[in-house]
């Protein structure tokens, strides 16, 4: 299960699955160890002067899709656990140490994930219990995230390319069951790189299961009868 924030001291960074590993947005590393105002301007003069220097720092780096505040995926620097640190060692920040252990922490747990796929469940629900979420509405949650996976791994099946045609396949669902694309419905509720799901109330997250639950099963009759008829 991919959860695509972490939080470090009560900030945000963006992170992603890549290669089975964890790899971090350096411009959300940066905005953590720096403070800086603008973090994107702060790594791109940092990233120049490392290639200037010679320095293979920036070899570690990928253009990953991040969702960004206005809720889409454009190709973000990331960086994995090995790369995020050599990173560090060209920023001057007091929060460096703390920072390092914390990062090592999370890829740890990325590791103990891949051994026992379990344990990234129980953190899940440990998150959103310790948000203040209720047992009750933590269970729908999970369970959408399982049919949601469901859904998702039909359309690979089926050759889906991944964004932007689960954007367009999901946001279809959603005008189905709410009457809104989901960026309309991010709107509505005033968020902005916040999970819409997560701020779902019990009722929207059965309607939401129940959309793609049933996206899912018309697929799988579809392709039932084409194999009869064939």
């Amino acid at each position: 299960m991919e959860t695509n924030i972490a939080v470090f001291r009560g900030k945000e960074i963006r992170k992603t699955i890549h290669m089975n590993e964890w790899w971090f947005s350096v411009v959300d590393v940066c905005a953590v160890l720096t403070g800086s105002s603008d973090p994107g301007a702060y790594w791109r003069k940092l990233k120049q002067r490392l290639k200037e220097e010679g320095s293979e720092v920036v070899t570690f780096c990928h253009g990953l899709k991040l969702a960004a505040a206005d809720g889409k995926k454009y190709k973000t620097d990331c960086a994995n656990t090995e790369g995020i640190f050599r990173i560090i060692q060209s920023i001057p920040s007091p929060k460096a140490e703390p920072f390092k252990r914390w990062l090592a922490k999370v890829g740890y747990e990325r590791v103990q994930e891949i051994e026992d796929p379990e344990l990234a469940t129980k953190r899940t629900k440990a998150i959103y219990r310790a948000k203040g979420y209720s047992d009750d509405w933590i269970e729908k949650r999970m369970r959408g995230i399982a049919i949601r996976a469901e859904l998702t791994d039909e359309w690979k099946n089926r050759d889906v390319k991944g964004e932007p045609e689960y954007a367009i396949l999901t946001a279809e669902i959603s005008k189905a069951a709410f009457g809104l694309t989901p960026a309309e419905y991010k709107e509505l509720k005033g968020l902005e790189r916040e999970n819409l799901r997560d701020h779902m109330n019990d009722l929207e997250l059965i309607f939401s299961m129940l959309g793609e639950a049933a996206t899912t099963e018309i697929t799988r009759v579809q392709d039932g009868r084409r194999a009869s008829a064939g």
